[in-house]
């Protein structure tokens, strides 16, 4: 893990009319990291990483990266600048296959007598080189349709559609094992330390204490829009995250 922060929030509030979400949250995010973030229905995670990603804009406070100020407008600013995110919905099209859906929006395309139309081969070759060379996954067929695979190969298909930009540095998972059975969600799991070992900072949001613990290297709380308490996996429990979750345990720096 870097000494220095790849991502820093500081200062982070939003509000919607007369709503606040977030109320003057900091967040620190390391390269070689996975930094997991837990709260309650409420607490504030999602509005947190849609500003992160530039999905929404902060009503305060600011954001770096690299030590230097980042601004965003949209989420498409914070994929030019290598952070993007695999949310709880993959977004995946269930009548397309793996390679089609890893290149939705971003076609390989080829010139034959000057007419241009989809490298579905090469699409294939290169979603297939991703998902073996930095996920380590290999489908049984890569023609077949998103929605046959189990749900921890579509997982993997979005992962991979996100880390085919070289220059992703940061990437947030939202729930990536809710809808997982176990076998699945160990994939999942193992998918994840594989992109830490990568360098890769990767957010990990989760309700399972159980997979933060197993993957996460610190754990930043949320409670009604604040942060509470930041905490290293290694020298802390569940028991004392779940105070900080409840409101039974004092705010932790």
């Amino acid at each position: 893990m870097s000494d220095q922060p790849l991502v820093q929030m500081r200062g982070i509030t939003k509000r919607f009319g007369g709503v606040t979400a977030l109320q003057d949250v900091n967040l620190e995010a390391y390269a070689g990291e996975v930094l997991a973030i837990v709260g309650d229905n409420g607490a504030g995670k999602s509005t947190l990483i849609k500003i992160l990603t530039g999905v929404y804009q902060a009503s305060e406070g600011e954001i770096f990266l690299d030590g230097k100020p980042l601004e965003m407008a949209s989420h498409s600013d914070a994929i030019d600048v290598g952070i993007d995110a695999v949310y709880q919905t993959l977004a995946l099209a269930d009548h397309l296959t793996p390679a089609n859906n890893m290149f939705l929006g971003n076609e390989l395309t080829k010139t034959v007598m000057g007419i241009k139309m989809l490298d579905n081969t090469r699409m294939k070759s290169e979603a297939t080189r991703v998902l073996d060379e930095r996920l380590g996954v290999r489908l049984r067929s890569m023609d077949v349709q998103t929605d046959s695979l189990s749900g921890g190969q579509r997982q993997a298909v979005a992962i991979a559609r996100a880390v085919y930009h070289e220059d992703l540095r940061l990437l947030v998972m939202d729930e990536p094992t809710a809808a997982l059975g176990p076998q699945e969600t160990a994939r999942t799991l193992k998918l994840i330390k594989t992109l830490r070992e990568q360098g890769l900072a990767v957010i990990l949001i989760s309700h399972s204490l159980d997979d933060v613990f197993e993957v996460a290297d610190r754990v930043h709380v949320q409670r009604r829009g604040r942060a509470v308490g930041v905490v290293q996996t290694a020298e802390s429990s569940v028991q004392e995250v779940l105070g900080l979750i409840v409101g039974a345990q004092d705010a932790v720096a």
